[in-house]
Protein backbone atom coordinates (compact mmCIF):
# COMPACT_ATOMS: atom_id res chain seq x y z
CA UNK A 1 0.00 0.00 0.00
CA UNK A 2 1.31 3.26 -0.93
CA UNK A 3 2.40 5.66 1.58
CA UNK A 4 -0.27 8.37 2.03
CA UNK A 5 1.79 11.48 1.51
CA UNK A 6 2.94 10.18 -1.86
CA UNK A 7 -0.50 9.76 -3.29
CA UNK A 8 -2.09 12.87 -2.03
CA UNK A 9 -3.83 14.69 -4.41
CA UNK A 10 -2.48 17.67 -5.93
CA UNK A 11 -5.63 20.95 -5.70
CA UNK A 12 -5.29 22.96 -8.66
CA UNK A 13 -5.20 26.26 -6.06
CA UNK A 14 -1.76 24.64 -4.57
CA UNK A 15 1.49 23.78 -5.62
CA UNK A 16 2.67 20.14 -5.66
CA UNK A 17 4.25 19.01 -2.14
CA UNK A 18 7.88 17.58 -2.39
CA UNK A 19 8.00 13.65 -3.19
CA UNK A 20 8.69 11.90 0.09
CA UNK A 21 11.05 9.00 -1.02
CA UNK A 22 14.09 8.72 1.50
CA UNK A 23 13.58 6.24 4.07
CA UNK A 24 16.09 4.60 6.63
CA UNK A 25 19.08 3.39 4.34
CA UNK A 26 18.74 6.62 2.22
CA UNK A 27 19.10 8.89 5.03
CA UNK A 28 21.86 7.23 6.58
CA UNK A 29 23.72 7.49 3.59
CA UNK A 30 22.88 10.76 3.21
CA UNK A 31 24.03 11.45 6.71
CA UNK A 32 26.90 9.82 6.13
CA UNK A 33 27.85 10.97 2.69
CA UNK A 34 27.38 14.97 3.59
CA UNK A 35 29.79 14.85 7.08
CA UNK A 36 32.42 12.75 4.90
CA UNK A 37 33.91 14.04 1.93
CA UNK A 38 36.19 17.36 1.71
CA UNK A 39 37.11 17.84 5.39
CA UNK A 40 38.59 14.71 6.09
CA UNK A 41 40.47 14.28 2.48
CA UNK A 42 41.92 17.63 2.89
CA UNK A 43 41.66 19.14 6.46
CA UNK A 44 43.93 16.02 8.23
CA UNK A 45 47.57 17.81 7.28
CA UNK A 46 46.12 21.34 8.80
CA UNK A 47 45.35 19.63 11.57
CA UNK A 48 48.30 17.77 12.50
CA UNK A 49 50.65 20.80 12.14
CA UNK A 50 48.58 22.69 14.61
CA UNK A 51 48.83 19.59 17.32
CA UNK A 52 51.41 16.80 16.25
CA UNK A 53 50.95 13.22 16.90
CA UNK A 54 47.21 13.70 18.23
CA UNK A 55 45.57 14.63 15.14
CA UNK A 56 42.66 12.31 16.39
CA UNK A 57 41.67 14.60 19.28
CA UNK A 58 40.84 17.41 17.56
CA UNK A 59 38.59 15.40 15.47
CA UNK A 60 37.17 13.87 18.04
CA UNK A 61 36.47 16.89 20.35
CA UNK A 62 34.73 18.37 16.83
CA UNK A 63 32.61 15.24 16.88
CA UNK A 64 31.53 15.40 20.46
CA UNK A 65 30.40 18.91 20.12
CA UNK A 66 28.31 18.33 16.98
CA UNK A 67 26.97 15.34 18.43
CA UNK A 68 25.55 17.18 21.36
CA UNK A 69 23.98 20.07 18.72
CA UNK A 70 22.92 16.65 16.69
CA UNK A 71 20.51 16.18 20.01
CA UNK A 72 19.05 20.12 19.87
CA UNK A 73 18.23 19.23 16.22
CA UNK A 74 16.32 16.02 16.89
CA UNK A 75 14.37 17.45 18.86
CA UNK A 76 13.35 20.36 16.72
CA UNK A 77 13.54 18.16 13.77
CA UNK A 78 10.92 15.40 15.11
CA UNK A 79 9.08 18.29 16.68
CA UNK A 80 8.58 20.58 13.33
CA UNK A 81 9.76 18.02 10.52
CA UNK A 82 9.62 20.70 7.98
CA UNK A 83 11.56 22.27 5.50
CA UNK A 84 14.27 24.82 6.15
CA UNK A 85 15.59 23.60 9.29
CA UNK A 86 17.45 26.32 11.30
CA UNK A 87 15.75 28.97 9.95
CA UNK A 88 12.27 27.73 10.66
CA UNK A 89 13.41 26.94 14.55
CA UNK A 90 15.04 30.30 14.86
CA UNK A 91 11.77 32.12 13.72
CA UNK A 92 9.57 29.73 15.88
CA UNK A 93 11.83 30.64 19.20
CA UNK A 94 12.37 34.25 18.65
CA UNK A 95 9.99 36.10 16.08
CA UNK A 96 12.44 37.83 14.81
CA UNK A 97 12.79 38.17 10.87
CA UNK A 98 15.66 40.08 10.42
CA UNK A 99 17.54 37.14 12.65
CA UNK A 100 15.33 34.38 10.66
CA UNK A 101 16.85 35.75 7.33
CA UNK A 102 20.17 35.60 8.59
CA UNK A 103 20.35 32.16 9.56
CA UNK A 104 19.00 31.30 7.00
CA UNK A 105 21.38 32.89 4.72
CA UNK A 106 24.38 31.53 6.52
CA UNK A 107 23.38 28.30 5.98
CA UNK A 108 22.61 29.19 2.47
CA UNK A 109 26.03 30.44 2.02
CA UNK A 110 27.67 27.89 3.89
CA UNK A 111 26.55 25.59 1.60
CA UNK A 112 26.79 27.28 -1.93
CA UNK A 113 30.47 28.21 -0.93
CA UNK A 114 31.68 24.86 0.41
CA UNK A 115 30.01 23.32 -3.17
CA UNK A 116 31.55 25.97 -4.83
CA UNK A 117 34.92 25.23 -3.72
CA UNK A 118 34.10 21.62 -3.68
CA UNK A 119 34.00 22.34 -7.44
CA UNK A 120 37.52 23.97 -7.85
CA UNK A 121 38.88 21.33 -5.94
CA UNK A 122 37.37 18.95 -8.27
CA UNK A 123 39.22 20.78 -11.24
CA UNK A 124 42.21 20.68 -9.64
CA UNK A 125 42.58 17.10 -8.72
CA UNK A 126 40.87 16.15 -12.34
CA UNK A 127 43.92 18.46 -13.41
CA UNK A 128 46.21 16.52 -11.73
CA UNK A 129 44.70 12.51 -12.52
CA UNK A 130 44.54 13.30 -16.19
CA UNK A 131 48.00 15.13 -16.49
CA UNK A 132 45.68 18.57 -17.57
CA UNK A 133 48.23 21.49 -17.76
CA UNK A 134 45.64 24.35 -17.18
CA UNK A 135 47.43 26.54 -14.45
CA UNK A 136 44.90 27.81 -11.83
CA UNK A 137 42.96 30.01 -15.01
CA UNK A 138 40.07 29.45 -17.17
CA UNK A 139 40.63 25.92 -17.91
CA UNK A 140 40.01 25.24 -13.61
CA UNK A 141 37.50 27.57 -13.73
CA UNK A 142 35.38 25.86 -17.00
CA UNK A 143 35.61 22.25 -15.46
CA UNK A 144 34.67 23.68 -12.06
CA UNK A 145 31.37 25.44 -14.09
CA UNK A 146 31.05 21.99 -15.58
CA UNK A 147 31.19 19.97 -12.84
CA UNK A 148 28.09 22.88 -11.06
CA UNK A 149 26.43 22.62 -14.11
CA UNK A 150 26.24 18.69 -14.03
CA UNK A 151 25.67 18.44 -10.06
CA UNK A 152 22.42 20.86 -10.96
CA UNK A 153 21.63 18.56 -13.53
CA UNK A 154 21.04 15.65 -11.28
CA UNK A 155 19.39 17.49 -8.60
CA UNK A 156 16.74 19.04 -11.50
CA UNK A 157 16.28 15.25 -12.32
CA UNK A 158 14.46 14.89 -8.47
CA UNK A 159 15.37 13.87 -4.66
CA UNK A 160 15.11 10.34 -5.66
CA UNK A 161 18.31 10.56 -8.43
CA UNK A 162 19.86 12.72 -5.79
CA UNK A 163 20.18 10.49 -3.51
CA UNK A 164 20.73 7.37 -5.39
CA UNK A 165 23.68 9.28 -6.28
CA UNK A 166 24.39 10.04 -3.10
CA UNK A 167 24.67 6.07 -2.20
CA UNK A 168 26.87 5.54 -5.58
CA UNK A 169 29.18 8.84 -3.93
CA UNK A 170 29.08 7.99 -0.18
CA UNK A 171 30.33 4.42 -0.98
CA UNK A 172 33.24 5.74 -3.38
CA UNK A 173 34.22 8.05 -0.80
CA UNK A 174 33.97 5.56 1.78
CA UNK A 175 36.35 2.92 0.20
CA UNK A 176 38.93 5.24 0.10
CA UNK A 177 38.88 5.95 3.44
CA UNK A 178 38.82 2.37 3.67
CA UNK A 179 41.54 1.83 1.86
CA UNK A 180 43.43 4.43 4.46
CA UNK A 181 42.13 2.30 7.47
CA UNK A 182 43.02 -0.98 5.61
CA UNK A 183 46.74 0.18 5.07
CA UNK A 184 47.22 1.52 8.29
CA UNK A 185 45.94 -2.17 10.11
CA UNK A 186 48.42 -3.49 7.71
CA UNK A 187 51.16 -1.11 8.77
CA UNK A 188 50.63 -2.65 12.69
CA UNK A 189 50.83 -5.86 11.69
CA UNK A 190 54.02 -5.88 10.05
CA UNK A 191 55.74 -3.12 11.74
CA UNK A 192 55.80 -0.07 9.02
CA UNK A 193 54.00 2.65 11.14
CA UNK A 194 54.90 3.99 13.82
CA UNK A 195 52.07 4.29 16.57
CA UNK A 196 53.37 5.75 19.39
CA UNK A 197 53.08 9.14 17.28
CA UNK A 198 49.81 9.78 18.62
CA UNK A 199 50.19 10.28 21.27
CA UNK A 200 52.92 13.42 20.75
CA UNK A 201 52.27 16.80 21.50
CA UNK A 202 53.30 19.49 19.03
CA UNK A 203 51.84 22.60 19.22
CA UNK A 204 54.79 25.18 18.03
CA UNK A 205 55.02 28.31 20.30
CA UNK A 206 51.41 27.71 21.47
CA UNK A 207 50.15 26.15 24.75
CA UNK A 208 49.00 22.56 24.33
CA UNK A 209 45.24 23.65 25.87
CA UNK A 210 45.55 26.72 22.72
CA UNK A 211 46.99 24.11 20.70
CA UNK A 212 44.20 21.72 20.88
CA UNK A 213 41.16 24.53 20.87
CA UNK A 214 42.80 25.90 17.38
CA UNK A 215 42.84 22.57 15.63
CA UNK A 216 39.42 21.89 16.98
CA UNK A 217 37.90 25.05 15.42
CA UNK A 218 39.60 23.59 12.09
CA UNK A 219 38.43 19.71 12.20
CA UNK A 220 34.79 21.18 13.10
CA UNK A 221 34.59 21.40 9.14
CA UNK A 222 35.09 17.94 8.71
CA UNK A 223 32.26 17.10 10.80
CA UNK A 224 29.41 19.83 9.58
CA UNK A 225 27.03 18.40 7.29
CA UNK A 226 24.64 16.22 9.52
CA UNK A 227 22.48 19.72 10.16
CA UNK A 228 22.16 19.47 6.17
CA UNK A 229 19.96 16.55 6.50
CA UNK A 230 16.82 18.22 8.39
CA UNK A 231 16.13 20.09 5.92
CA UNK A 232 15.25 17.07 4.22
CA UNK A 233 12.63 16.41 6.55
CA UNK A 234 9.57 16.98 3.56
CA UNK A 235 11.23 14.31 2.02
CA UNK A 236 11.49 11.42 4.44
CA UNK A 237 9.28 8.64 5.32
CA UNK A 238 8.21 8.99 8.31
CA UNK A 239 10.82 11.66 10.21
CA UNK A 240 9.70 11.56 13.43
CA UNK A 241 10.18 7.83 13.53
CA UNK A 242 13.55 7.22 11.79
CA UNK A 243 15.53 10.92 12.47
CA UNK A 244 16.46 9.90 15.59
CA UNK A 245 18.13 6.86 15.25
CA UNK A 246 19.61 7.29 11.49
CA UNK A 247 20.79 10.52 12.66
CA UNK A 248 23.09 9.51 15.87
CA UNK A 249 24.16 6.15 13.70
CA UNK A 250 25.38 8.42 11.03
CA UNK A 251 27.71 10.30 12.86
CA UNK A 252 28.53 7.97 15.60
CA UNK A 253 29.90 5.99 12.37
CA UNK A 254 31.96 8.97 10.65
CA UNK A 255 33.38 9.95 14.28
CA UNK A 256 34.97 6.78 14.38
CA UNK A 257 35.61 6.87 10.95
CA UNK A 258 37.33 9.94 11.10
CA UNK A 259 39.68 8.56 14.55
CA UNK A 260 40.66 5.90 12.96
CA UNK A 261 41.47 7.80 9.73
CA UNK A 262 43.92 10.17 11.40
CA UNK A 263 45.53 7.86 13.52
CA UNK A 264 46.73 5.47 10.57
CA UNK A 265 47.22 8.63 8.87
CA UNK A 266 49.90 9.65 11.69
CA UNK A 267 51.21 6.39 12.43
CA UNK A 268 52.79 6.43 8.50
CA UNK A 269 53.20 9.59 7.94
CA UNK A 270 55.11 12.14 10.18
CA UNK A 271 52.65 15.52 11.27
CA UNK A 272 55.42 17.48 9.58
CA UNK A 273 55.76 15.85 6.55
CA UNK A 274 51.52 14.98 6.55
CA UNK A 275 51.22 19.34 7.23
CA UNK A 276 52.70 19.79 3.12
CA UNK A 277 50.37 19.78 0.36
CA UNK A 278 47.38 19.28 0.07
CA UNK A 279 46.40 15.70 -0.69
CA UNK A 280 47.30 14.32 3.18
CA UNK A 281 45.61 10.81 2.42
CA UNK A 282 47.40 10.64 -0.67
CA UNK A 283 51.07 10.40 0.81
CA UNK A 284 49.26 7.91 3.23
CA UNK A 285 48.67 5.36 0.92
CA UNK A 286 52.21 6.35 -0.96
CA UNK A 287 53.73 5.42 2.29
CA UNK A 288 51.83 2.34 3.33
CA UNK A 289 51.35 1.21 0.13
CA UNK A 290 54.10 2.08 -2.30
CA UNK A 291 51.90 -0.52 -4.79
CA UNK A 292 48.87 1.04 -4.63
CA UNK A 293 47.80 3.06 -7.86
CA UNK A 294 47.50 6.92 -7.04
CA UNK A 295 46.11 7.19 -10.08
CA UNK A 296 42.75 5.32 -8.60
CA UNK A 297 42.88 7.27 -5.51
CA UNK A 298 43.20 10.33 -6.67
CA UNK A 299 40.15 9.84 -8.58
CA UNK A 300 38.09 8.81 -5.26
CA UNK A 301 39.19 11.80 -4.16
CA UNK A 302 37.15 13.38 -6.51
CA UNK A 303 33.81 11.33 -6.08
CA UNK A 304 34.41 12.39 -2.04
CA UNK A 305 34.57 15.64 -3.18
CA UNK A 306 31.54 15.28 -5.99
CA UNK A 307 29.64 13.97 -2.98
CA UNK A 308 30.20 17.37 -1.34
CA UNK A 309 29.04 19.21 -3.56
CA UNK A 310 26.02 17.50 -4.59
CA UNK A 311 24.55 17.28 -1.34
CA UNK A 312 25.12 20.68 0.16
CA UNK A 313 23.42 22.03 -3.10
CA UNK A 314 20.43 19.57 -2.17
CA UNK A 315 20.09 21.49 0.90
CA UNK A 316 21.09 24.71 -0.73
CA UNK A 317 18.14 24.72 -2.90
CA UNK A 318 15.94 23.04 -0.69
CA UNK A 319 15.94 25.57 2.12
CA UNK A 320 15.60 28.50 -0.58
CA UNK A 321 12.36 26.71 -1.41
CA UNK A 322 11.10 26.47 1.94
CA UNK A 323 11.94 30.02 3.11
CA UNK A 324 10.41 30.95 -0.44
CA UNK A 325 6.88 29.52 0.73
CA UNK A 326 7.08 30.92 4.18
CA UNK A 327 7.18 34.05 2.36
CA UNK A 328 10.54 35.29 3.16
CA UNK A 329 11.88 34.97 -0.28
CA UNK A 330 9.98 35.74 -3.11
CA UNK A 331 7.05 33.21 -4.68
CA UNK A 332 8.57 32.04 -7.85
CA UNK A 333 11.62 30.56 -5.88
CA UNK A 334 9.39 28.10 -4.04
CA UNK A 335 7.87 26.76 -7.33
CA UNK A 336 8.19 23.26 -7.78
CA UNK A 337 7.90 21.01 -11.24
CA UNK A 338 4.41 18.95 -11.60
CA UNK A 339 5.88 16.54 -12.82
CA UNK A 340 9.43 15.89 -11.28
CA UNK A 341 8.04 17.32 -8.18
CA UNK A 342 11.72 19.10 -7.58
CA UNK A 343 12.08 23.20 -6.37
CA UNK A 344 13.40 23.74 -9.73
CA UNK A 345 13.51 27.92 -9.61
CA UNK A 346 15.69 27.24 -6.11
CA UNK A 347 17.66 24.76 -7.84
CA UNK A 348 19.08 27.48 -10.54
CA UNK A 349 18.87 30.62 -8.46
CA UNK A 350 21.62 28.48 -6.05
CA UNK A 351 23.32 26.90 -9.01
CA UNK A 352 23.81 30.90 -10.32
CA UNK A 353 25.34 32.16 -6.96
CA UNK A 354 27.80 29.05 -7.28
CA UNK A 355 28.38 29.72 -11.04
CA UNK A 356 29.46 33.37 -9.74
CA UNK A 357 31.39 32.02 -6.89
CA UNK A 358 33.53 29.14 -8.60
CA UNK A 359 33.98 32.13 -11.63
CA UNK A 360 35.15 35.01 -9.65
CA UNK A 361 36.07 33.64 -6.06
CA UNK A 362 38.12 30.75 -6.71
CA UNK A 363 39.61 29.01 -4.42
CA UNK A 364 39.97 31.10 -1.26
CA UNK A 365 42.35 29.37 1.99
CA UNK A 366 40.37 30.55 4.60
CA UNK A 367 37.15 29.16 2.95
CA UNK A 368 36.68 26.11 5.16
CA UNK A 369 37.16 27.82 8.14
CA UNK A 370 35.03 30.73 7.07
CA UNK A 371 32.01 27.91 6.45
CA UNK A 372 32.83 26.12 10.11
CA UNK A 373 32.27 29.72 11.58
CA UNK A 374 29.35 30.56 10.12
CA UNK A 375 27.51 27.62 11.30
CA UNK A 376 28.82 27.60 14.33
CA UNK A 377 27.03 30.70 15.22
CA UNK A 378 24.10 29.23 13.92
CA UNK A 379 24.14 25.55 16.00
CA UNK A 380 24.47 28.34 18.75
CA UNK A 381 21.85 29.66 18.03
CA UNK A 382 19.77 26.22 17.75
CA UNK A 383 20.63 25.19 20.46
CA UNK A 384 19.40 28.20 22.71
CA UNK A 385 16.23 27.94 20.62
CA UNK A 386 15.32 24.59 21.35
CA UNK A 387 15.24 25.32 25.54
CA UNK A 388 13.20 28.65 24.57
CA UNK A 389 10.93 26.05 22.10
CA UNK A 390 10.03 24.02 25.04
CA UNK A 391 7.18 26.56 26.04
CA UNK A 392 5.61 25.48 22.62
CA UNK A 393 3.34 22.22 22.46
CA UNK A 394 2.65 20.37 19.77
CA UNK A 395 0.37 17.47 19.70
CA UNK A 396 3.14 14.55 18.46
CA UNK A 397 5.38 12.43 20.07
CA UNK A 398 8.48 13.87 19.40
CA UNK A 399 12.34 13.44 20.92
CA UNK A 400 13.12 15.27 24.28
CA UNK A 401 17.13 15.70 24.56
CA UNK A 402 18.21 16.38 27.85
CA UNK A 403 17.96 19.92 28.85
CA UNK A 404 21.82 20.08 29.81
CA UNK A 405 22.60 19.40 26.41
CA UNK A 406 21.96 22.03 24.57
CA UNK A 407 22.98 24.23 27.13
CA UNK A 408 26.89 23.02 26.71
CA UNK A 409 25.93 23.08 23.22
CA UNK A 410 25.30 26.68 23.17
CA UNK A 411 28.36 27.80 25.12
CA UNK A 412 30.77 24.94 23.37
CA UNK A 413 29.70 26.47 19.66
CA UNK A 414 29.62 29.99 20.71
CA UNK A 415 32.93 29.76 22.08
CA UNK A 416 34.72 28.05 19.13
CA UNK A 417 33.53 30.68 17.20
CA UNK A 418 35.01 33.76 18.96
CA UNK A 419 38.81 34.63 18.65
CA UNK A 420 39.40 32.63 21.93
CA UNK A 421 40.16 29.70 19.92
CA UNK A 422 42.53 30.83 17.48
CA UNK A 423 40.60 31.65 14.25
CA UNK A 424 42.45 33.97 12.08
CA UNK A 425 40.83 37.50 11.35
CA UNK A 426 40.40 36.95 7.82
CA UNK A 427 37.73 34.68 8.38
CA UNK A 428 35.80 37.14 10.51
CA UNK A 429 36.28 39.33 7.62
CA UNK A 430 34.66 37.22 4.85
CA UNK A 431 32.12 35.89 7.26
CA UNK A 432 31.15 39.71 7.95
CA UNK A 433 31.35 40.50 3.79
CA UNK A 434 28.80 37.35 3.38
CA UNK A 435 26.61 38.45 5.90
CA UNK A 436 26.48 42.24 4.56
CA UNK A 437 25.50 40.48 1.35
CA UNK A 438 22.72 38.86 3.09
CA UNK A 439 21.51 42.27 4.67
CA UNK A 440 20.94 43.73 1.43
CA UNK A 441 19.35 40.72 0.12
CA UNK A 442 16.84 40.61 2.56
CA UNK A 443 15.99 44.69 2.09
CA UNK A 444 15.67 44.03 -1.49
CA UNK A 445 12.98 40.78 -0.55
CA UNK A 446 11.09 43.74 2.09
CA UNK A 447 11.07 45.97 -1.11
CA UNK A 448 9.60 43.21 -3.30
CA UNK A 449 7.13 41.79 -0.88
CA UNK A 450 5.78 45.50 -0.25
CA UNK A 451 5.68 46.55 -4.06
CA UNK A 452 3.40 42.69 -4.12
CA UNK A 453 1.15 43.45 -1.23
CA UNK A 454 2.89 40.75 0.67
CA UNK A 455 4.00 40.31 3.85
CA UNK A 456 7.14 39.26 4.79
CA UNK A 457 8.17 36.28 6.91
CA UNK A 458 4.72 35.47 8.36
CA UNK A 459 4.44 31.67 9.64
CA UNK A 460 1.60 30.94 8.44
CA UNK A 461 -0.07 28.00 10.57
CA UNK A 462 3.58 28.01 11.78
CA UNK A 463 4.70 25.27 8.84
CA UNK A 464 7.60 25.15 6.22
CA UNK A 465 6.71 24.06 2.52
CA UNK A 466 2.83 23.62 2.91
Amino acid sequence: MAHPAETEAVRPDQQPSLRRVMGPGLLLLFVVGDVLGTGIYALTGTVAAEVGGVVWLPFLIAFLVALITAFSYLELVTKYPQAAGAALYTHKAFGVHFLTFLVAFAVMSSGITSASTAARAFSANAAEVFGLDLGEGIGITLIGLGFMGLVALVNLRGVGESVKANVVLTCVELSGLLIVMGVGLWALGVGDGDFSRVTEFDTGDSSVVAGVVAATGLAFFAMVGFEDSVNMAEECKQPRRIFPRVLLAGLLLTGLIYVLVSISAIALVPADRLSEGETPLLQVVEAGAPGFPLGLFGVITMFAVANTALINMLMASRLVYGLSREGVLPSLLGRVHARRRTPVPAILFTTALAFGLVTFVGAVPALGGTTALLLLCVFTVVNVAVLVLRRDTVDEDHFRTPTVLPVVGALACGFLATPLAGRPAEQYRIAGILLGIGVVLWMVTVFVNRTRGRETGRLDAGRLGD
